[in-house]
């Protein structure tokens, strides 16, 4: 089985498949699909929810509930506050000068020996180097 981290940039496209402003939207869909047939299992940062959820009351405001509801069902795995992911999102902060919320996504991936999957082209460009991460453009199901 395949483990993955889906910083909210993937998910978020789950959310809003219609708008023409999101881009990648069938590579997300199919590891939405990957997800919900059990050929992945997904493991994210303690604050994944509360990130899509701020997103979707401004994108989606009249679903945003039904959406979080359908999100919690999924069986997505919920990396509790440890010492260690914070270490490495610290780090990881400092060093790519980015959003600790960002870089959460990056130290559960590096943690657990995950695949951050982003369409955080920014994000991706800074910290390739690093490892355990690719964009979701670039992403081939193994």
């Amino acid at each position: 089985m395949n483990l993955y981290v889906l910083d909210a940039s993937v998910i978020v496209k789950w959310l809003i498949p219609e708008n023409p402003n999101e881009h990648n939207v069938s590579e997300a869909l199919a590891l939405l699909s990957a997800l919900q047939n059990g050929t992945i299992t997904v493991q994210q940062p303690c604050h994944w929810l509360a990130e899509i959820a701020a997103v979707g009351v401004r994108l989606k405001p009249d679903t945003i509930a039904d959406d979080i509801a359908d999100l919690q069902e999924l069986g997505i795995v919920s990396v509790t506050e440890i010492q260690p992911l914070w270490d490495i999102a610290c780090s990881l902060s400092i060093r790519l000068n980015h959003h600790l919320f960002d870089t959460l996504y990056h130290a559960v991936a590096l943690h657990s020996g995950a695949l951050l999957i982003t369409a955080d082209e920014q994000y991706f460009r800074k910290a390739k180097d690093i490892g355990n991460i690719t964009l979701l453009a670039d992403y081939r199901p193994v």
